[in-house]
């Protein structure tokens, strides 16, 4: 019994202990269900949000134990840009992005803006990504992750990059006596050959997005967009994206370019670098440069990355007001990156560099200094297929530096190829911060990364039609780099996993494409104050115009090339005694040969024919009478004059030679006449219509493919069919008062360069971190510019076209 009671009871106790444990648990899990729904999920508009998915882990770990965190607030209605690749223009693409990013941020963010203002919780709007950053708790994180127009609130880290350090300082030579010189890499790219054509990188500009910029260095002033020869305006040209350092060299907000390290001032000066005095640092010299501080000494956020893109998409001025999209760069640089393990968002930054690409703007980024694994390509903006991302090569050899990072990109599942190209990286000297006149040497892949923006900014100087093309100028930049087979992390390529497409070879890429091939140039009439003077580059095949220049004068009423590939231009038109100069194609300058002179020679036609004759439409304002002239083009004397005759207007402001030296005429002008085209007898000055009286055509040229192409002063471009007279518009241009035409040539315009003296091939010198060391290799030879077009087949006589007695 004493056993039997003694079992009972102990039976009994656990039983009690048993329940008390199971209420314990149940009330355990009330609780945890409960502190789960506040957590995890609210109720808006009886949907369940799930905001623990919708905070990032960086920002839970940042508000912990009541603590405030800088966060983004990323909206879910993010802009549709699809449409920028619809555009032609580089202007077009950039105010349309702008707009459309713009609107959308002002169209969503307004409540949210609100309910900020009215906490007091401190806060900055932003736009290239329809985001907001708040400083706040993790109930604030918690409030704004449960509203159905936000996305996810991510975290704005303080990344602390590793860059590169500068070798010891040297104070370079500016005597007159000193010897020019090359920097290695500059010669290994085939950068000099590439001026030797003629494009130094003019009309481009080129943005670094780093440490700052020492503007006043002597190799870099000239080139800075805010620098004018006299004065500074730093309007547009340079924004300060740090705004809370503490005791750093620059300040905070700074209102001019400041480098608080030297890496900003390196880079930019391998980009587009020159003293003018031999130290020729730069790719690119020809090429104008601004800037945007978005690293404390090494150490950037986010935010800072982010407004330093903003800054790029639309320039302002000082203090961040009135944006203009028109003064956007061309080419960015960036050497930083933003590591995902440190807390930063791929997909924010993405958005961000993405917006860029659709404005036209070519981002070119370091490839990193993680190497020599395989899979280091890891972190943005590196990794995405937006960017151009650059491996470094041991200077002077084709050889890989063994920091330089490899793909294939498995940070975000894509396994893609990095680096797209590579590029000189070891031992490049440069600009620093440190004088004016102070130089010093680094490695890494951020001094590779301004050999090929300097490079790009080359080729769009040589092709400016592609300046906006940023996906096809880098298959041309990847399909004539200089081939580096390697298995290392992969498949041999083209491309691999090491060298991408391989060795930029900026001399290949100019010459691939035929120089202005298949382009025309278009010049302005009227008076200079209402668009006269400009000169344009008119690419058929795209349907797109760009303004190259303006030559300062009034109606540039006639434009021709000699077989030489020198562009003349005659001022003047049809009003008043004319002006003949050479123009620089790339930027519109023009050189004053002199007056005609005949004073009464109103030259509105020029071209050259097939003997390198010039020859004149002109009106003679004294006899009132068309007149076709032959001009001395090396100072304007007309040595020849034949009145030309024939129904109705006698005046041939366009003129045309084809490939049988037969001469047309256009005879439309401004006043809205459509009497157009005609062949001229050159020895009795008869003019033989062509074809219906159907459009004004203000001047004409047979392109070296054989068309014949007409423009009115309206902007429309037509192809005219030289046997029937037959017209086909092509598309308008929307060059108002477009009144000259020049067939661009086949090979390379030559223009005034830079002196330049050959340096040898470098001998290899690996850095420490290589995995090998190679000797040197040579160049591969020089390839010569592309020949001019054999003649077109020559076309049947036209037929005469009746024209009505007037």
């Amino acid at each position: 019994m004493i056993k039997n009671a003694h079992r009972t009871l102990t039976a009994s106790s656990w039983r009690r202990i048993f329940c008390s444990l199971f209420l314990v648990a149940a009330f355990a899990a009330l609780v945890a269900a409960v502190s789960s729904s506040d957590a995890v999920g609210q109720r808006v508009g009886g949907n369940a949000v799930n905001i623990a998915n919708k905070i990032a882990p960086w920002v839970i770990e940042h508000t912990a134990y009541g603590q405030q965190a800088e966060c983004f607030v990323v909206l879910a209605d993010q802009a549709d840009l699809s449409a920028a690749a619809l555009m032609r223009t580089k202007t077009d693409k950039g105010r349309f992005v702008y707009e459309t990013l713009r609107n959308k941020s002002q169209v969503t963010q307004g409540p949210i803006l609100q309910w900020l203002r009215e906490r007091n919780i401190k806060h900055q709007s932003f736009y290239i990504v329809n985001a907001i950053l708040v400083t706040g708790t993790r109930e604030i994180a918690e409030t704004l992750a449960a509203r159905p127009d936000v996305a996810r609130v991510e975290g704005n880290p303080l990344i602390h990059n590793e860059l590169p350090q500068a070798g010891p300082a040297t104070e370079g030579s500016s005597k007159p006596q000193a010897p020019k010189t090359i920097e290695p890499g500059i010669t290994y790219t085939h950068a000099p050959d590439v001026w030797g054509l003629g494009f130094t990188g003019q009309g481009i500009v080129v943005a670094g997005a780093d440490t700052g910029v020492r503007w006043t260095h002597n190799a870099l002033k000239p080139h800075y967009r805010g620098w004018d020869g006299i004065n500074a305006d730093h309007d547009y040209n340079w924004h300060d994206s740090i705004h809370d350092s503490v005791g750093n060299p620059c300040g905070n907000d700074s209102p001019e370019p400041c480098d608080d390290f030297f890496h900003g001032t390196h880079t930019i000066g391998t980009a587009i670098g020159d003293d003018g005095a031999g130290n020729q640092i730069g790719m690119a010299p020809g090429a104008k440069w601004i800037a945007c501080r978005n690293m404390d000494q090494n150490a950037g956020t986010p935010a800072r990355y982010i407004e330093c893109m903003e800054f790029f998409l639309a320039p302002t001025r000082i203090g961040g007001g009135d944006p203009d999209p028109t003064k956007a760069p061309d080419v960015t640089n960036n050497s930083w990156e933003c590591p995902p393990s440190e807390g930063c968002s791929a997909n924010t930054l993405q958005a961000a560099v993405e917006a860029q690409a659709a404005a036209g703007i070519m981002m070119v980024s370091a490839a990193q200094n993680s190497g020599p694994g395989c899979s280091t390509v890891q972190n943005p903006p590196g990794i995405y297929e937006a960017t151009y991302s650059v491996g470094a090569l041991n200077t002077g050899t084709d050889t890989i530096a063994g920091f330089s990072s490899r793909g294939p990109v498995t940070a975000d599942g894509s396994n893609r190829i990095k680096p797209d190209i590579s590029a000189p990286g070891t031992d490049t000297r440069s600009a620093t911060n440190s004088g004016d006149s102070d130089y010093t040497t680094a490695s890494g892949t951020s001094m590779a990364t301004p050999h090929l923006a300097g490079a790009m900014a080359l080729f769009w100087s040589a092709h400016p039609a592609l300046k906006n093309h940023v996906d096809e100028s880098r298959t041309d930049l990847n399909n004539t780099a200089h081939f580096i087979s390697s298995t290392q992390c992969g498949d041999a390529g083209p491309p691999n996993n090491v060298f991408g497409w391989g060795r930029v070879d900026i001399l290949a890429a100019v010459n691939s494409i035929p120089f202005q091939s298949g382009l025309l140039y278009g010049s302005t009439g009227g008076d200079h104050a209402t668009g006269g003077g400009r000169l344009w580059l008119i690419d058929v095949a795209n349907q797109s115009e760009t303004l190259i220049g303006d030559t300062g004068f009034d109606r540039l009423g006639a434009i021709a090339f000699d077989s030489n590939g020198t562009l003349y231009g005659v001022s003047g038109a049809s009003a008043t005694q004319g002006t003949l100069m050479t123009i620089d194609p790339t930027n519109g300058t023009p050189t004053v040969i002199g007056l005609l002179s005949d004073p009464n020679a109103a030259v509105d036609g020029l071209r050259f024919n097939s003997q390198g004759v010039l020859y004149g439409g002109s009106f003679n304002n004294s006899k009132g009478v068309g007149q076709l002239l032959t001009i001395d083009p090396s100072n304007g004397n007309v040595l020849s004059s034949l009145t030309l005759t024939g129904s109705g207007n006698g005046f041939c402001p366009g003129i045309a030679f084809d490939a049988l030296d037969v001469l047309y005429g256009s005879r439309g002008n401004s006043s809205g006449r459509t009497e157009d085209i005609d062949l001229i007898d050159q020895i009795t000055g008869v003019l033989t219509p062509i074809g219906p009286m159907e459009a004004v055509i203000s001047d004409i040229v047979f392109a070296p493919d054989g068309t014949l192409y007409g423009c009115s002063p309206t902007g429309d471009l037509y192809t005219i069919d030289a046997v029937t007279g037959a017209k086909t518009l092509v598309f308008n241009t929307g060059i108002s008062q477009l009144s000259g035409l020049a067939a661009a040539p086949a090979s390379p315009t030559p223009t005034p360069t830079p002196t330049v003296t050959p340096t040898p091939t470098p001998t290899a010198t690996p850095t420490p971190t290589a995995t090998a060391t190679a000797t040197a290799t040579t160049p591969p030879a020089t390839p010569t510019p592309s020949a001019t077009r054999p003649p077109p087949t020559p076309r049947p006589r036209p037929t005469p076209y009746p024209r009505p007695t007037p």
